[in-house]
C-alpha cells in the first residue's frame, strides 16, 4: 500500500524549479543592476542641463529728444508695434516758430554777405579813385613847392596844397580800411561761396537743428516690439531724455546660469533644447551663442571677499546665452522673463575611451607643468 503523505508532497516537489535555476536568478539580479548602472554612467555627461534659465529680450526705454507737452498718444499698453510706427507726438508749435526764426536768420546772414560783396566792390572803386586823387595832390604840392621856392606864389597857396594832400592821404586810408573790412566779412576771399563762409554755415546749422527738433516732435518706434507698462497721457509734459514708455523687442534669447562644474565640455555653437514652463512638453531648438567671461558674482556691485574669515566653497554659476533657431509660428508666444529648462548637447560622454583620453591629457599637462 502506498503512503498518502508521499502522494500529497510529490506534486509540489515536481513543480519546484531546480536549485541551479534559483541560483542563476539570484546571481543575475546584481549583475543586471550593475550593467544598467554602468550603462547609465557611461551614457551620462553628454548633456549639460539647468533649470536656472530665463527667456530674455532687449528693452528700450522710449524718451523724447526734445522737451514739450504731449498732444497725442498713438499706442496703448501691450500693443505690438513695428519699427518706424508713431508712438506719440509732442506739441510742434514752439518748434515751428523756432524753425521760422532760423530761416529768417539764415536769410539775414545771406543779405549781409551780399551787402558785404557790394560794399567790397564799392570800397575798391573808392580806393582806386582816392589813390589817383592822392597822386594828383602830391604832384600839385610838389609844383607849388617849387614855385614857392622861387617866390612866385604866396605861402597860403602852398599851405592849402599841403592840407589837400593830407586829406587825400586820409581818404585813401579810409577806403583801404573799408576794403579790408568787407574782405574780412567775406572770409578773406571775396569770391568764396556763401555755403563756405563761417557765418552762413552757422546759420544753416542752426536752421538744420531747428528742423531736426521739429522732426523729433513725432516719436517713433526704433525697433519692432511690444509696448510695456505706461501711463503716458495727452497733456503730460516730458523733458529731454525723460522715460515715457518701455518697448520690449521681439527678438528673444535664453540666459542660463550653469554650475561651473557643468561647463567642462560646453562650447559656443553647440545645439541645445529649451523647454519653457508655460508650455510643458514643448521644446524649442537653440544653440549656444556665447559664454560669459566671468561668473555672475564677479559682476555684482559688491563682489564676495574670501581672503578673510572662515571660507566655505560655493559652486559658482556662469551665465550662458542661447539663441533660438528659426521655427514656424505655432501660436506659442514666448515672453521675456519666462522660466525655462535648458539642455546642451556637448557631444561628450563618460565612455571608457573619453575617460582614458581625459586622464592621458591630464597626465601630459601635469608632466609639462613640471
Amino acid at each position: 500500500m502506498s503512503n498518502p503523505q508521499d502522494q500529497t508532497t510529490s506534486p509540489l516537489a515536481a513543480s519546484a524549479p531546480p536549485r541551479w535555476k534559483r541560483m542563476l536568478w539570484w546571481s543575475a539580479g546584481p549583475v543586471l543592476v550593475l550593467a544598467v548602472g554602468t550603462w547609465l554612467y557611461l551614457g551620462s555627461g553628454r548633456y549639460a542641463s539647468t533649470d536656472n534659465a530665463y527667456v530674455q529680450a532687449d528693452r528700450v526705454t522710449i524718451a523724447p529728444q526734445i522737451a514739450g507737452r504731449v498732444i497725442e498718444v498713438d499706442v496703448r499698453e501691450n500693443q505690438t508695434v513695428k519699427k518706424g510706427e508713431v508712438l506719440f507726438r509732442i506739441d510742434p508749435k514752439p518748434l515751428e516758430l523756432a524753425l521760422a526764426r532760423m530761416d529768417a536768420q539764415a536769410e539775414s546772414v545771406k543779405s549781409l554777405l551780399d551787402a558785404a560783396r557790394n560794399g567790397y566792390q564799392a570800397a575798391q572803386a573808392d580806393a582806386r579813385s582816392a589813390s589817383a586823387d592822392l597822386r594828383y595832390k602830391q604832384q600839385q604840392f610838389s609844383r607849388l613847392q617849387e614855385l614857392r621856392s622861387r617866390g612866385l606864389i604866396a605861402q597860403q597857396s602852398l599851405d592849402d596844397a599841403a592840407n589837400n594832400l593830407a586829406a587825400a592821404r586820409a581818404k585813401l586810408d579810409a577806403d583801404n580800411a573799408a576794403v579790408t573790412k568787407a574782405q574780412h566779412m567775406l572770409g578773406g576771399l571775396p569770391d568764396t561761396p556763401d555755403a563756405e563762409l563761417a557765418g552762413y554755415k552757422l546759420a544753416l546749422a542752426q536752421r538744420a537743428q531747428a528742423q531736426l527738433d521739429l522732426e523729433h516732435a513725432t516719436v517713433r518706434a526704433p525697433i519692432d516690439g511690444t509696448i510695456g507698462r505706461t501711463t503716458l497721457q495727452p497733456g503730460d509734459f516730458l523733458g529731454i531724455g525723460q522715460a515715457a514708455m518701455p518697448l520690449v523687442a521681439t527678438t528673444l534669447w535664453v540666459d542660463a546660469n550653469f554650475k561651473e562644474t557643468d561647463l567642462t565640455h560646453v562650447a559656443v555653437g553647440q545645439s541645445a533644447s529649451v523647454e519653457v514652463d508655460t508650455y510643458p512638453g514643448r521644446k524649442w531648438r537653440a544653440h549656444v551663442a556665447s559664454i560669459s567671461p566671468a561668473s555672475g558674482a564677479e559682476f555684482s556691485l559688491l563682489p564676495a571677499q574670501n581672503a578673510t574669515g572662515n571660507w566655505v566653497k560655493v559652486v559658482q554659476r556662469i551665465p550662458v546665452r542661447l539663441a533660438f533657431e528659426p521655427v514656424a509660428d505655432e501660436g506659442m508666444v514666448l515672453r521675456a522673463g519666462m522660466s525655462a529648462v535648458v539642455a546642451i548637447d556637448t557631444g561628450e560622454n563618460n565612455s571608457v575611451l573619453s575617460q582614458w583620453r581625459g586622464a592621458r591629457a591630464t597626465s601630459v599637462a601635469h608632466v609639462a607643468g613640471k
